[in-house]
């Protein structure tokens, strides 16, 4: 990606969730090596949720909440960057939950959280 097409990119997710909580699921590719102790770093992190290792085109899992984008990404270029064995990283930002935790996510829920 050029460096335009980057800032223009940064431009509009930043518009999109401003100051707003930011929950993301992020998958890594790793030296499998040391899965345990890579999996370990990851869960360290305040912001990190969950974190499975799984089986098939990435290795880990985890599910993080964020007070803003601005967080997320100082997440992923600063914390996840200083993590021996990370090969690869995909970010994958929430949009709309329609169900977490077991319980069934409606609209109005969703609306009354961001007040």
């Amino acid at each position: 990606m050029e460096e335009k097409d980057k800032k223009e990119y940064e431009e509009v997710i930043s518009s999109y969730y401003g100051e707003d909580q930011v929950t993301a699921l992020v998958t890594f590719k790793i030296d499998t090596k040391g899965s345990d102790d890579v999996a370990g770093k990851i869960a360290e992190s305040g912001n990190i949720e969950d974190v499975f290792l799984v089986t098939g085109d990435t290795d880990i899992i985890a599910k993080a909440r964020f007070p803003n984008y601005a967080a997320l990404k100082k997440f992923i270029v600063d914390e996840v960057a200083e993590i021996p064995g990370i090969k690869e990283t995909r970010t994958f930002m929430v949009v709309t939950t329609f169900k977490e935790k077991g319980r069934i996510i409606r609209d109005a829920d969703e609306d009354e959280s961001k007040e």
